[in-house]
């Protein structure tokens, strides 16, 4: 049986480097580089385990920065439309997502080419059907890292917490982590590879995945918007639990705005 699942994919867009070309490139794939972001992604899963069927989500996210509390905060905000498999009603059923946003903290850690934030997350019960989301109100933690010291690879994480407290009690308690790694190498003319797969981990069932991925992107730079799409097939090498992706594609096209 499919899981629901909320999507905490991490936005890979671009900043706008004032200075030279290296320097837009190395923050190019920034997560908590400060500027208002749209983008528009989507994952697509071929094949899931335990079932026949295939699952998509296409995915609404948008990020600010904003100062509070006497420091920098990177907002971020997701909602997914999705696809499932129906395991209420069986065949598949589509509709709206729960609704999630993350805010971090960023850090000053004294080195210009590391990016560090922590912060809170909350998800929202915004599923328009049982099949498409949890039924809960979860609340948990975001922490993500970010190295641009070497100009041609940039690396780094999204790790990510969240557990139900409230919401529907006929329905089963969230309580899941996620491993995002994040793998960028520049190979000329704003290109870049990619690897981005997102590790889970349930621990209310036990169940797990961990997908491996490698795509290809291309940062194209325009008048006061940095234009960011990419493409990322991706294989799960290990997993436990029905619903899980076996195989699919993340994609997406991306907009950050000069402030």
């Amino acid at each position: 049986m499919l899981l629901p699942s909320i999507s905490i994919s991490i936005s890979i867009s671009i900043s706008i480097a004032q200075g030279s070309d290296d320097a837009h490139l190395t923050q190019a794939n920034n997560p908590l580089a400060q500027f208002k972001t749209l983008n528009l992604q989507n994952q697509y899963n071929g094949s899931l385990t335990g079932t026949d069927s295939t699952a998509n989500s296409f995915l609404l996210r948008g990020a600010l920065p904003v100062s509070a509390f006497g420091g920098d905060w990177l907002v971020r905000a997701t909602l997914p439309i999705n696809d499932f498999p129906d395991p209420f009603n069986g065949g598949k059923t589509n509709g709206l997502g729960d609704f999630n946003v993350f805010a971090a903290y960023l850090m000053d850690t004294g080195n210009p080419n590391l990016s560090f934030g922590f912060g809170p997350q909350i998800t929202a019960p915004t599923a328009t059907e049982d099949a498409t989301g949890s039924g809960k109100w979860s609340a948990g933690l975001a922490n993500v890292l970010f190295n641009t010291a070497t100009p041609g690879f940039q690396w780094g994480y999204l790790l990510t917490w969240q557990a139900s407290f409230a919401g529907d009690s006929d329905r089963a308690d969230v309580n899941s982590g996620a491993f995002q790694p994040l793998l960028i190498k520049q190979v000329g003319n704003g290109w870049y590879l990619r690897s981005t797969a997102i590790w889970t981990y349930d621990f209310e069932t036990d169940n797990y995945n961990i997908p491996i991925g490698f795509g290809a992107g291309r940062v194209v730079k325009k008048p006061n918007v940095v234009i960011n799409y990419f493409i990322e097939p991706q294989y799960s090498v290990a997993s436990d639990g029905d619903g899980q992706m076996e195989w699919g594609v993340f994609a997406g096209l991306n907009f950050q705005f000069a402030r």
